[in-house]
């Protein structure tokens, strides 16, 4: 069993920053990839960005050079930088952890099997 709670998520104007964080728990077996995803009001969740525990990290082009996903060195908390923030980029923001080591596309949900509860992100223009 995995636990994820999430923290950070507020409101923003157009080109500020925030940091997400997750912590994790439980077994780490069910914790080599986490990830990132996101669901604005009335659109499907989507990936944001996913990181391996070897630190192999992936993002989804919306997101790529303006925000950056970390874990730390205990491998427990996740992290992820947001910079430019833009209006599209309000949402409801999920960690999910996977026991998949490579499997499908790291920003499918497939592989995930346990989720947080979300924390919320509004920007402002």
């Amino acid at each position: 069993q995995v636990q994820l709670v999430e923290s950070g998520g507020g409101s923003v104007q157009t080109g500020g920053s925030l940091t997400l964080s997750c912590a994790t728990s439980g077994d780490a077996n069910s914790r080599r990839r986490l990830g990132w995803f996101r669901q604005a009001p009335g659109k499907e969740r989507e990936g944001v960005a996913a990181i391996r525990i070897d630190d192999v990290r992936v993002y989804a082009d919306s997101v790529r050079g303006r925000f950056t996903i970390s874990l730390d060195n205990a491998k427990t908390a996740l992290y992820l930088h947001m910079n430019s923030l833009k209006p599209e980029d309000t949402a409801m923001y999920y960690c999910a952890a996977s026991p998949v080591w490579e499997g499908g596309p790291w920003l499918s949900e497939n592989d995930y099997k346990y989720w947080g509860q979300g924390t919320s992100v509004t920007v402002s223009s």
